[in-house]
């Protein structure tokens, strides 16, 4: 995805830390879902710090296995997960989790909220817009400012209800549990406890 991001230093410094911190996890999970992991992104990820919670475990062990896969090991497993000769053992699309079908009506809803929001389509992109890690980029956007000005609650959390909670927390679930998950296995924990972390931040704002 893209969309104007001058002034995001700024916007950055209007954003309370802690929601900063969650824009964080968010473009955590998007760089590591996007593509095939290169040796810059094991790089970033070997960076990963967590402390002695359950999350921060989960940041742990996939700063470890970064330290730890080879690079060919790495994409090989992208492909085998994500990819696949025709399909990968996980399709990581909204469409497909909530119809078992590609380019159904939740893509549609997810297009109609994107022009709304300002959320314009990167060019050159052929997959549809409602891959896991297009989600969470749209998300740390929201919350960054990074589509014009940071959103507010209401509208993150109509955002993460809608395009998210209805089924990345099964697609992460499933990412744990793959066959052919070593170094995805921890950023599949990452993604089912943060977005229970979520969920039940945005249900404390009613």
């Amino acid at each position: 995805m893209s969309a104007n991001a001058g002034g995001l230093k700024h916007r950055d410094a209007a954003v309370a830390e802690e929601d900063l911190l969650r824009a964080g996890v968010y473009d955590v999970l998007a760089a590591v879902f996007r593509r095939e992991p290169d040796s810059i992104l094991l790089a970033e990820l070997r960076k990963l710090q967590g402390d002695d919670t359950t999350l921060g475990r989960a940041f742990a062990a996939l700063a470890e296995r970064a330290r730890t896969i080879d690079p060919t090991a790495a994409r090989h497993e992208y492909t085998d997960l994500f990819i696949g000769l025709g399909r990968g053992e996980l399709v990581p699309f909204a469409s497909y989790y909530l119809t078992g079908f590609l380019h159904e009506k939740p893509l549609a809803v997810l297009r109609d909220d994107m022009a709304r929001l300002g959320i314009e389509r990167q060019e050159g992109v052929a997959e549809p817009e409602d891959h896991i890690a297009s989600l969470c980029e749209m998300m740390a956007g929201l919350i960054r400012g990074r589509f014009l000005e940071p959103a507010p609650v209401r509208l993150q959390r109509a955002f993460f209800e809608r395009h998210l909670a209805p089924w990345a927390g099964h697609f992460f679930s499933d990412v744990e549990a793959a066959k052919s998950a070593d170094l995805y296995r921890p950023a599949g924990t990452i993604g089912r406890l943060f977005m229970e972390i979520e969920a039940a931040a945005f249900a404390m704002e009613e």
